[in-house]
């Protein structure tokens, strides 16, 4: 059997415990699923079967290409495409039973002049709430007869929600309640993303759209006590050699042993997702014990410094670069960004394996 170099292992009772924990605190509103970008990078399939089995029934994408991937191996599941209609002919939202979030007033226009079918194309609208992002502006409202549109959902999207104290995210709750009024015919409403949930059941409206905190993701927030870990990054031994003193190591010389050591030269890097921004800073793991990157994280490799156990690392096991104790929150403080991009920058090449 071939060994992959790395591996993204995905624990899905987690994934199912973080959907249950995020619904229960979602009080009455429904739960629902962002699987954008390939569910976050662990695959969007494998989520939807996971979430439907544990009655999660709605599921957001962004683009018509994502929404017909998955159309093509899930004929039933209820589909919301953030991007809209962009240039894409309507047919193809309602041949695939597809739900297009319209963005602006143009998109609304011409959905409503090619939209009298005797079955309409179901659609949401996202309301500009001061992301200042996609989506329509209450001004432009004000000159558009809304009175008879029949919206399957409608949307708008915080700005700074993992920040709880912030005023701004009262401000923006208040803009979406404003719009309101301007639609008799409502099924849902949608505010919060995964932190918003925090922000309490006055953010809730009728449906929540959790993403990144399904797959273990919490910005250090009191969501870290609700929420379980999910994945688990491994990288393989390569070759353990030996260096001298006064030798460089990597790209560009920026690091030179001080005395002789043993290295471990692992097989993933920068084409996998892991930052070169780690180069002499990132760390390794191997049972409890943690290993220094030395030298530049290169295309598809690393070197780690294991002078201090060497005796227990062999060539062909698997280290970790992210696991249930120093997760995705972790690695993206030490890469100096944010736990999303963490997770959807690793790449097809790791191998997704489910537990």
């Amino acid at each position: 059997m071939i060994k992959p170099n790395s591996i993204l292992e995905v624990n899905t009772k987690n994934i199912i415990y973080n959907y249950k924990a995020l619904a229960k605190i979602s009080n009455d509103s429904l739960c629902a699923a962002t699987i954008k970008a390939d569910g976050y990078g662990i695959g969007a399939i494998k989520i939807i079967e996971i979430l439907e089995k544990n009655k999660c029934k709605h599921f957001f994408v962004v683009s018509l290409e994502e929404a017909l991937l998955i159309r093509k191996k899930k004929k039933k599941t209820i589909l919301y495409v953030l991007n809209g209609i962009e240039s894409h002919n309507l047919q193809i939202f309602k041949k695939n039973n597809l739900i297009p979030i319209i963005n602006s007033i143009t998109e609304l226009k011409l959905l409503v002049k090619n939209n009298n079918y005797k079955k309409p194309i179901k659609f949401g609208l996202n309301i500009e709430t001061g992301l200042n992002r996609l989506g329509v502006s209450i001004n432009e409202l004000n000159s558009f007869n809304t009175t008879k549109l029949k919206l399957t959902i409608l949307i708008s999207h915080l700005s700074s929600a993992e920040e709880r104290k912030n005023n701004y995210n009262i401000f923006q709750n208040n803009k979406f309640k404003d719009s309101f009024k301007y639609f008799k015919n409502l099924q849902y409403k949608s505010l919060s993303n995964s932190m918003g949930i925090l922000l309490g059941k006055d953010y809730h409206h009728d449906l929540v759209r959790p993403g990144i905190s399904l797959y273990g993701g919490h910005f250090n927030t009191k969501m870290e006590s609700i929420i379980r870990p999910v994945i688990c990054l491994k990288g393989k031994v390569l070759q353990i050699k030996e260096i001298n003193k006064n030798e460089f190591i990597g790209y560009n010389q920026t690091f030179k042993t001080r005395k002789k050591i043993k290295v471990a030269i692992i097989g993933i890097g920068y084409a996998d997702g892991i930052s070169r921004g780690l180069s002499n800073k990132g760390e390794v793991y191997y049972k409890n014990k943690t290993y220094k990157i030395i030298g530049r994280v290169s295309m598809d490799s690393i070197t780690v410094d294991i002078a201090k156990n060497h005796q227990k690392i062999k060539e062909g096991m698997y280290m970790e670069l992210i696991n249930h104790k120093y997760g995705i929150d972790y690695h993206a403080k030490k890469s100096k960004t944010i736990c999303d991009e963490v997770l959807t920058s690793i790449s097809k090449r790791v191998k997704r394996v489910y537990i």
